[in-house]
């Protein structure tokens, strides 16, 4: 249900787009008319999220309309670990931390792109999730990681062209960034 209201909030953004190209097109106004229409549209869109009510067709039901910068987040995800807003990135090292502090090996899997590089003893990249989980949580989970999970600062996380990295300033930590344009774990180190 919820894929369905992004699905459907997506349309409606598209869709009230693609209607507004139509009417500036189609009014056969000059360039100039057309042009100072555009410079009343903001040119930077904030962080902050700008949500309008609007009905849709049926007029039943009502969704909210993302601005155009959530909207191509939301279809082509991240570009690159430098899109990723500091709200987003400790979101996402929050759940990591949540993992391991509970020692959920599957909740960890979940969050983790593979192949990912784990530094174990005798073990280097694991290709699939399935490899992963075999390692086991008390192979994965060592005290010292999760000490340095624990104790990592994820109130300003840094992006780096590898990612952002979850640690107490220790050798041991885990490491997330954009892959395929969502967040990802990318490495964890011992």
């Amino acid at each position: 249900m919820v894929i369905q209201m992004k699905m459907k909030r997506i349309m409606v953004t598209i869709l009230s787009f693609a209607l507004v190209g139509a009417v500036v097109a189609g009014c056969g106004e000059s360039q100039q008319a057309r042009q100072d229409t555009q410079q009343d549209v903001p040119q930077s869109i904030s962080q902050e999220t700008q949500q309008d009510t609007i009905e849709d067709k049926t007029g039943e039901e009502t969704v909210e309309k993302e601005t155009a910068e959530e909207t191509v987040q939301t279809i082509a995800g991240y570009e690159d670990n430098f899109a990723v807003d500091g709200k987003a990135a400790k979101e996402f090292a929050e759940k990591v931390k949540d993992a391991a502090a509970n020692k959920d090996l599957e909740a960890l899997a979940e969050l983790t792109a593979f192949p990912v590089y784990v530094g174990l003893l005798d073990v280097d990249v694991v290709e699939t999730k399935e490899d992963f989980l075999k390692l086991g949580s008390e192979n994965v989970f060592t005290e010292a990681l999760l000490k340095s999970i624990e104790m990592a600062d994820i109130e300003d996380l840094q992006p780096s062209m590898a990612g952002f990295s979850i640690s107490d300033g220790s050798s041991a930590n885990i490491n997330f960034g954009v892959v395929d344009g969502v967040l990802a774990i990318n490495g964890i180190n011992y």
